[in-house]
C-alpha cells in the first residue's frame, strides 16, 4: 500500500487531517441470492481502500486517485453525479447526503488509494464509500455508531448513484473483527459473528481472466426463475424461497421448466448450507466446513449454472493439493474468481499448478493472497 499521507501532502501541499480505511469483503456462501433475502457467509479481507481528507479554505472539492493517477474536481454548489467521475462519485455520495442532513458546507481535499483487486466481487466500491463515510465522520465529529454509519453509507450510495448497495458487504466491512466471519440475514438486516478455524489459513483469490458477457441479463433471468418458482410454491405464512424445503421444490418437477426448478433448488439448499457452515465453525470442524463450501460450488455449477469450465478447473485442481480446505466460485460468475481456503504452506504448490491452466485455456490467471481482517478503522 502506498503512503497515503505522503501522497496527500504532495498533492495538496499539506497533510490530511483524517485517514480512514475499509476492507474488501469476500462472500463464501449465498452472495448470488440477494433478491431471495438469503443468509450470507462473508468475511473482511486484508485488502483495503484508504481515504485521506483535509479541509480547504474555499468551497472546491478535489479528488485524487493515487493508484490511477487521476484527478477529479467540482464544488459544493455543483455536487452531483457524473458518469465520467466514476470512482469519485462514491465519496461525493457520502458528502452529498451529509450536506442534505445539515452538515455545514466546506471545501475538501480527498486522496484515495487501495489494493483491493478490481472486478472480482471483493467489494472495492463498498470499501471506498465506507472509508469516505468514516473519514468525514471523524473530520466533523459526527455522532454515529458503526452500524449507523454503515447504513448511512449504503443509503448515500443508493441515492446518489441510483443503484442498491449490498447490506452484507457494508455490515461485514464495518463490523468485522480479525479472524472472524460474519453471517448476515438479509431479511432481518442482522449480523452475527463467529471465529474462523484455528490454523495458519490464508484466502487465495484466483482471477480466471475469462472475458464475461451479458452477465447482468443472465442473473436477472435467474432471479425471475426464482420468482416464478416462488409463485408456484406460494403458501400462507411462507415469505420466500428460503422458507421452503428441497423436497417441496422437488415436488414441482414436471410442472415448471427444469431450469427454473434447479435454480430455485440452489437457493433453498444454499440457505441451509450457511447454517451447516455455521455449525461446523462453531465446532471447529475444518473438514466439515470445507465440504459445505465445496458443495456450494457444485450447486453453482450444476443447479444455478453460473460457473464455466475454467472456473471449474481451478476449483477441482485446487482440491487435489494437500493443505487446501475448500474452493469455490465467488462473485457474479460466468468467469471471474475462485476463493480458496488453504494452509499457507500449500500456496507455492497451488501457484505451480496454475502453469497448466495457462497452457490449457490460454489465460494467465492472477493470484492474490489475503487473510481474514477486521472492519473499517481510522489510521493514526
Amino acid at each position: 500500500m502506498k503512503d497515503i499521507v505522503a501522497l496527500h501532502r504532495a498533492e495538496y501541499e499539506g497533510p490530511p487531517e483524517v485517514v480512514a480505511a475499509a476492507p474488501g469483503v469476500v462472500k463464501l456462501l449465498g452472495e448470488q441470492l440477494e433478491a431471495a433475502e438469503p443468509l450470507v457467509l462473508a468475511t473482511a479481507i486484508s485488502f483495503e481502500v484508504q481515504v485521506a481528507v483535509s479541509l480547504r479554505r474555499d468551497s472546491s472539492l478535489r479528488f485524487f486517485a493515487a493508484d490511477l493517477g487521476e484527478r477529479k474536481r467540482t464544488s459544493i454548489s455543483n455536487l452531483k453525479f457524473k458518469r465520467e467521475d466514476r470512482w469519485a462519485n462514491y465519496p461525493k455520495a457520502v458528502l452529498d447526503l451529509l450536506l442534505r442532513e445539515g452538515l455545514p458546507a466546506k471545501g475538501l481535499n480527498f486522496t484515495v488509494a487501495g489494493d483491493i483487486p478490481i472486478g472480482l466481487g471483493l467489494a472495492s466500491s463498498n470499501a471506498l464509500v465506507l472509508a469516505s463515510a468514516l473519514a468525514l465522520k471523524e473530520l466533523f465529529g459526527l455522532q454515529k455508531r458503526s452500524e449507523e454509519l454503515s447504513d448511512f453509507a449504503r443509503r448515500a450510495e443508493t441515492a446518489f448513484l441510483g443503484k442498491p448497495s449490498s447490506l452484507f458487504d457494508s455490515l461485514t466491512a464495518a463490523l468485522a473483527t480479525p479472524g472472524s466471519v460474519s453471517i448476515i440475514d438479509l431479511r432481518s438486516g442482522r449480523r452475527r459473528a463467529l471465529p474462523f478455524l484455528d490454523g495458519d489459513y490464508v484466502l487465495v483469490f484466483t482471477d480466471s481472466k475469462v472475458p464475461r458477457f451479458s452477465v447482468e441479463a443472465e442473473l436477472r433471468q435467474r432471479e425471475e426463475d426464482c420468482r416464478r418458482c416462488l409463485a408456484a410454491l406460494h403458501q400462507g405464512g411462507k415469505k420466500g424461497l428460503r422458507d421452503f424445503s428441497p423436497e417441496e421444490v422437488d415436488e414441482l418437477m414436471g410442472s415448471l421448466p427444469e431450469s427454473v426448478r434447479r435454480r430455485s433448488l440452489h437457493v433453498v439448499e444454499e440457505t441451509r448450507r450457511v447454517l451447516e457452515a455455521e455449525e461446523a465453525l462453531a465446532k471447529g470442524d475444518g473438514p466439515a466446513f470445507g465440504r459445505v463450501i465445496n458443495k456450494s460450488h457444485g450447486s453453482l455449477r450444476n443447479l444455478y449454472e453460473v460457473s464455466c469450465p475454467e472456473i471449474d478447473w481451478l476449483q477441482k485442481r485446487a482440491l487435489e493439493i494437500e493443505g487446501v480446505l475448500c474452493s469455490r466460485l465467488t462473485g457474479k460468475g460466468f468467469g471471474g474468481c475462485t476463493a480458496t481456503v488453504m494452509l499457507r504452506h500449500a500456496v507455492p504448490e497451488y501457484k505451480k499448478r496454475l502453469e497448466e491452466y495457462e497452457r490449457i485455456f490460454g489465460f494467465r490467471p492472477a493470484v492474490y493472497e489475503a487473510e481474514l481482517a477486521g472492519g473499517f478503522r481510522v489510521l493514526d
